[in-house]
């Protein structure tokens, strides 16, 4: 089953959650901001497509990404430390969040959409 870690006044996350359901694609909906996916589980998606980098996973228009300063730091930060905070703080993730064993996206682009999740 993919797993949709959204958040409902996010309209990217409304937007992806329209297209998957307009397509028939099943998930289940969890909110990232009032329960962030584990830091186990963010360490192995992170670990599992480190050849993104750690800023791919960050919502980087945050206001959270940007009064914690985490263009300076990010580039310097492991996965743990990564993990560990995006799990205390839902909004640090960039949104929406999908996964389904070792497929992941992150944001909506409606092309990366059709060849991930069709």
């Amino acid at each position: 089953m993919i797993n949709f870690y959204g958040y409902k006044r996010c309209s990217t996350s409304r937007s992806a959650q329209k297209w998957l359901q307009d397509h028939n694609v099943d998930f289940t909906f969890q909110d990232l901001v009032e329960q962030p996916p584990r830091k186990e589980d963010l360490v192995k998606w992170m670990t599992m497509h480190q050849d993104r980098g750690l800023k791919h996973f960050f919502n980087t228009h945050g206001q959270d990404y940007r009064k914690l300063n985490l263009k300076e730091r990010v580039p310097e930060m492991s996965i743990e430390e990564a993990a560990d905070m995006m799990s205390k703080n839902g909004k640090l993730i960039k949104r929406p969040l999908v996964v389904e064993g070792e497929k992941l996206t992150c944001g909506f682009k409606e092309d990366l959409y059709k060849k991930t999740w069709l």
